[in-house]
């Protein structure tokens, strides 16, 4: 007999994402059903205006249109639906919130930085049971935020940033390539940033650096030399530090033209995964500096299966 199956869905600032999963009796590892992604870029322009762009609106909610279909599909009794930093940030976000619920049934939950942040935490480090023993820092790099959480077995600092792919390459690398004055300025605000959040997490401290989300695994697949998209591959994938830079750096450096001949990079992605791989290389460098971390974890686990081990924990399961 299996136990139920649930559906979670994280919207953000640049994707839409979809997991429908089931727990395994045996080992209460997630059995993933379906795991889906749409660049759907709802952030676009809020930094700008403080306003969902109307086409954006409307391509999330085509994209969740065609995931209710996978979900009645496979019969989940539960789904939760989170939007992160765009929606946060945006004045029209009461029009979203309608077209979501009319649509999937249920309301969208608008979730602060410190509960992203611990969904991901949870999501990412019950997946690599090979991490050395100790503190755990989880960064999540988003579209409009980056997450940093630090924990054990579950999160005891955490902060979340305003800074993302998509909102450093609106505000900063305009260029294609972007210019070393448009890097120094954006990396300089990068800097400011990690300031804050050496006030709130103990950089010194970490055992073991865990990268997840779009932006980590993508440059990781880009380390990797992957030719074609694998999670397997990618997932624990171990790296060190300064060669998870000098990776993030080439990738930063590329035209997008350039960055089109790696079929691993999602055409959603192609111009905002710069600045993504940008602010992953100031926290490695960061981090490198103030701990004895020396190499880097990839996750494909992240927020998603945090909120899919969140809702079948309220069923029960």
């Amino acid at each position: 007999m299996t136990g139920p199956v649930v559906a979670a869905i994280d919207c953000g600032t640049n994707s839409i994402r979809l997991l429908i999963a089931r727990r395994d009796e045996t080992t209460g590892r997630l059995i993933d059903l379906e795991r889906h992604l749409e660049m759907v870029r709802l952030g676009y322009g809020v930094d700008r205006t403080g306003r969902l762009d109307p086409a954006a609106i409307a391509r999330t909610l085509d994209a969740a249109r065609r995931y209710r279909q996978l979900i009645d599909h496979h019969g989940a009794e539960m789904i939760r639906f989170v939007a992160t930093s765009a929606t946060r940030d945006a004045e029209n976000r009461a029009e979203f919130i309608d077209g979501i619920r009319g649509i999937l049934g249920t309301d969208p939950e608008v979730i602060s930085g410190a509960e992203e942040a611990e969904l991901s935490f949870r999501g990412a480090v019950t997946t690599l049971p090979d991490l050395p023993v100790g503190p755990r820092l989880v960064i999540d790099i988003g579209g409009g935020s980056t997450e940093l959480v630090l924990g054990t077995d579950l999160p005891t600092a955490r902060i979340s940033l305003d800074m993302g792919s998509v909102r450093l390459t609106e505000r900063h690398l305009h260029s294609d390539p972007p210019t070393e004055a448009e890097i120094a300025a954006a990396t300089a605000d990068i800097d400011a940033l990690l300031d804050r959040a050496a006030q709130e997490i103990d950089l010194s401290v970490p055992t073991a650096l865990v990268g997840t989300a779009g932006t980590v695994t993508t440059v990781t697949a880009v380390a990797l030399g992957l030719t074609e998209y694998r999670e397997d591959a990618t997932h624990g994938a171990v790296f060190e530090i300064p060669t998870a830079v000098e990776h993030c750096l080439s990738v930063l450096r590329q035209s997008r033209e350039e960055r089109t001949t790696h079929r691993i990079i999602h055409p959603g992605r192609i111009d905002v995964i710069g600045a993504g791989a940008l602010i992953w290389a100031c926290i490695l460098r960061r981090v490198a500096a103030e701990s004895s971390v020396a190499t880097v974890h990839t996750s494909e686990h992240d927020i998603l299966d945090g909120l899919a081990l969140s809702v079948l924990e309220s069923l029960g399961a």
